[in-house]
């Protein structure tokens, strides 16, 4: 059976997408650390995923930074909690946030002309404040 994850309204991803692996984690812990394969790591083909929309899994490869492989998979490595639960929660939440943030699409700015009457305000108070400074010395006008 396969579970659907819902992340916006209009993305959702198959659970057999996401690949988890258990590893065990660095840090403190007592004998927890040596004993339980606490650590998670998610990986995700976010190129070749059927569910996301080209445009959204090129900013999702750009959001992932160094978490991107080679191949187009980002891998989330989540150690911070004791429990395997948490971490695994963790790393699917950390990989869901991105792809929140992927398929905000961002907004094309448009170039815009600053007006002739700014411009020349602009220039006549560099004007004006050259003059202030020109007669600060004692050597004013005798250049």
């Amino acid at each position: 059976m396969t579970v659907v994850i819902q992340i916006t309204d209009t993305i959702s991803i198959d659970d057999s997408e996401l690949v988890e692996s258990f590893v065990r984690s660095s840090g403190p812990g007592g004998q927890n650390v040596n004993k339980v394969s606490s650590a998670v790591q998610l990986r995700f083909d976010a190129r070749h995923s059927p569910s996301l929309p080209n445009d959204v899994a090129v900013r999702l490869m750009k959001i992932a930074g160094s978490r991107l492989t080679k191949d187009g998979v980002i891998v989330i490595i989540a150690q911070q909690h004791r429990s395997q639960d948490r971490n695994r929660a963790e790393a699917r939440e950390r990989l869901f946030e991105m792809i929140r943030q992927a398929a905000v699409r961002p907004q094309v700015r448009r170039a815009t002309r600053v007006p002739k009457a700014e411009k020349k305000r602009r220039l006549e108070g560099k004007k004006r404040r050259g003059e202030i400074k020109k007669f600060r010395s004692g050597r004013a006008g005798y250049d």
